[in-house]
């Protein structure tokens, strides 16, 4: 089976358009936001070839690519603090947040990466320790 990394990496050359190129930079500052990231490949099923998800002590988020957008859902995104205002997607739920990047839209590189640090800062805190 193929990693995870290497599926993300076909779906991206696949795209082949502006959804691929986007898709392909935040994934870069997932990356440079948190080193320790790793990508996951997840909820494959008949009707869903997969997801991309992004994991540091669970899930910070997942990378979707849809007609129109390219879309981060942050599996915990209604706890974390958003002062750039970049959540602009799922505002009504009571956990998930995400940000919808449309073509041409710029990406606020600075202000992702303190979310992606957030979220991974939230699941490191959210861990139970283990008993003995």
């Amino acid at each position: 089976m193929e990693s995870a990394s290497a599926q993300i990496d076909a779906k991206i050359k696949q795209l082949a358009d502006w959804r691929g190129k986007t898709f392909a930079q935040v994934r870069a500052i997932i990356h440079a936001a948190d080193p320790e990231i790793v990508e996951e490949w997840k909820w494959v099923k008949p009707t869903n070839p997969g997801t991309p998800v992004f994991s540091h002590a669970g899930i910070v988020c997942t990378g979707e690519t849809y007609k129109s957008v390219v879309k981060l859902t942050f599996a915990k995104g209604a706890a974390l603090k958003d002062p750039a205002g970049l959540f602009n997607s799922s505002l009504d739920g009571n956990v998930r947040r995400a940000i919808d990047i449309h073509e041409d839209d710029k990406i606020d590189e600075g202000a992702l990466k303190d979310l992606i640090r957030a979220a991974v800062e939230l699941n490191l805190n959210s861990k139970k320790p283990r008993r003995a």
